[in-house]
Parts: C-alpha cells; structure tokens; sequence
C-alpha cells in the first residue's frame, strides 16, 4: 500500500496539529497525581456563570431535537446588548470555529493573509488549508506592530487577523494606533478583530472596533463565551459583520453548529453581571499577587490585559513544563509560539496561583 501523501491537500503537509492545553485525565492516568491545577488553556477557573449551569440543566430533557440552526435566540439578545440588527451576528462553535469560517469563506489560493508573528496559531492553519499565503509580521516589544502590517500589504492581500489583547503575549494595542491601521488598510482588505479576551482588559484605551461594522468596512469581530462566561466545555462563539459579509460566513457554516446546551448557557451567561463580575475581581487579585511573586524570583513577565500571563524563563520552558506537570501544575510552553523560553500561566483562584508559585520557586531554585 502507497503512503497518503499525495492524496492530502498541499497546504497541509507543513503544518503542526495544535496541541491544546494537557488535560488533567491525561496527567492524572500518566503521573498517577490525584490533586492537579491545570493552568494551561486560560479557562474561568472560579467555574461557569450560575445562571449558564440552570440553563443546561434546564434544556437537559430537550437533547434529542436538533438546535435552532441560527442561534436565533442568542443571536437577538446580542443585538439589544449591541443595540443593531440580528442579521449583523454568526454564532458559531467557538471562536475558533468561527475563524475557520472567516478562510472558508473568503481565502482563496494564493492570497495572502497578514498577522503577528507570536500569535495564535488557529490563524496560519486555515490560511494554509485554504491555500493562502500566511505572511507573519515580527511584533514589536511583543505588541502587534500595526505599522509594519500595513507596510506588508501588497494586491495580493485578502485578510488581516489582528489578536487583541493578543494570545500568547497578553498585550494590547490601544486604539490610536488601530485608527491610524484602520485609515490605511485598502477597502478590499478583510480586517478580523479577534478579540476573544477583550472583557479582561483594565487599561484605558481600548478600541472599539464596532463602528468599523458600522460604517460599512469589511471588518469581521470575534468574540467567545469560552473566557469570562467560562462555558469552554460546551463551546459557543459569535462573530459581528455586516450582513452581506454574516450571509457568505452563513453559506460555509456547518448545520447545527453549536448545540442546544450552548445556545442555552450563553443566553443565560449574558444576564450573570454578578459572575462577570466576580470572575473580573478574582483576576485582577490574582494578577497582582502573580506579579508580586515573579518580582520577588527577578523573573520578566509581560504586562497582562488578559487572564494569562507570559513570562521569560530564561531556560528551557518545555523542561520546565516536564517538571511542573511532576508537581502537578499543568502551564503552556511557549516552543509552539516561537518563544522557547516562555511559558504562559493562566491566573487561576488563589490556592492556584500559590501552588504554581510554589512549584515554580522549587525548580528554578
């Protein structure tokens, strides 16, 4: 029997599946550990909105009917939250999900696609499966450098994906700098504003990037329910359009993509204002403490608008990783991002934070 590879989709041959945040079964089953703290995929970790849970359990007895296609529900109480039109909304599963969608519908073979080159890496993979050119652009200070973006921009443009605050590096681009981008960027130039961590954020000047829609531009706005809602586990997304640009997303979009237990947490998520703000309390508290301790080891970390942190080891974080997972913290190298000797930490509860620091003080001493 002849191998596959000549069977398989060009663009694929070079890319690295993504690895997700090790799961707790999975240390548990190897290392034989029964207390884990999993600070590796930026989940809620004081737990999921009260009122997403009663809605789950509330639609439990309806699972065997397919979801409302459309999301209609959800897709309504986003337009009064937005004040526009229900046709200005895609839900999706996940936000991952929905940028699939974004290369599905609109990256053709050769066209080139801009973003930063320490990014999330959802972004290269369907460039390249839809056989896009990706065309990563080197940040600056580990800051989306906006200024070079739009240098690289050549005819062959078709999309830039623009993480803000940006996953791994937790940074943020404030909104001047993303009008003087917007003023640029040619018309035929599909912008995506990811901003899947835009609910964390405490510094002044974040941009809004809605009026961008508003106005007719060829923006594409992501955002999740997965972070701050913390209902990662039944996965539910949404992208803001125009509608012209929602109708094509709507024609490469699986039926049924998220189900009827999502559909109903994120409802349900989107009037738990006490939740919101609990989640936002606990991780500035956590965020400051977390500070505190890598000052006191003299280890560099980036200023966060996020609920993670990316800190500079200056030593091989996947050795660190090995040895972290041993003391039962599971945090993310940073190899898969180009940045070796990073790991990224999300800020957990309190007793999770002191169990990282803990681990972090015994293996580097």
């Amino acid at each position: 029997m002849t191998g596959a590879e000549h069977l398989v989709r060009k663009g694929i041959l070079d890319l690295k599946p993504y690895i997700p945040g090790k799961p707790i079964e999975d240390v548990q089953r190897e290392l034989g550990l029964t207390e884990i703290v999993k600070l590796a995929s930026n989940e809620t970790s004081i737990g999921p909105s009260p009122l997403a849970v009663a809605a789950v359990q509330r639609e439990v007895p309806t699972i065997n009917l397919y979801p409302e296609g459309t999301s209609r529900l959800l897709r309504e109480k986003l337009a009064k939250k937005f004040n526009i039109g229900d046709d200005y909304f895609i839900i999706g599963n996940g936000a991952d999900n929905l940028i699939s969608l974004t290369g599905m519908a609109f990256i053709n073979n050769g066209d080139e696609v801009i973003t930063g080159e320490v990014t999330f890496q959802a972004y290269e993979t369907i460039t390249k499966i839809m056989g896009g050119e990706y065309v990563p652009v080197k940040l600056k200070d580990y800051y989306f450098d906006l200024e070079a973006i739009v240098a690289r921009i050549t005819p062959r443009t078709k999309m830039i994906y623009f993480c803000n605050p940006n996953n791994p590096t937790g940074t943020m681009v404030k909104k001047d700098a993303v009008e003087k981008m917007m003023e640029t960027v040619p018309d035929d130039v599909i912008v995506v504003f990811d901003e899947a961590y835009c609910d964390y954020v405490d510094e002044k000047g974040y941009p809004d990037s809605l009026p961008y829609v508003l106005e007719g531009r060829n923006v594409i706005i992501l955002r999740t329910f997965s972070k701050i809602a913390g209902i990662a586990g039944i996965r539910v997304g949404y992208g803001i359009a125009r509608p012209e640009i929602i109708g094509y997303l709507r024609r490469v979009v699986d039926p049924f993509t998220t189900n009827r237990l999502g559909q109903a947490a994120a409802l349900a998520s989107l009037d738990d204002t006490a939740h919101y703000q609990q989640v936002l309390a606990a991780n500035r508290e956590g965020k400051k403490y977390l500070y505190q301790e890598l000052d006191k080891l003299h280890l560099s970390y980036l200023p966060t608008e996020t609920n993670f942190i990316f800190i500079d080891l200056k030593r091989d974080s996947q050795s660190f990783f090995e040895q972290c997972l041993r003391k039962g913290v599971i945090i993310r190298p940073g190899k898969i991002y180009g940045c070796p000797t990073f790991i990224r930490v999300t800020i957990g509860t309190h007793s999770e934070n002191e169990k990282f620091i803990q681990a972090l003080t015994e293996i580097i001493g």
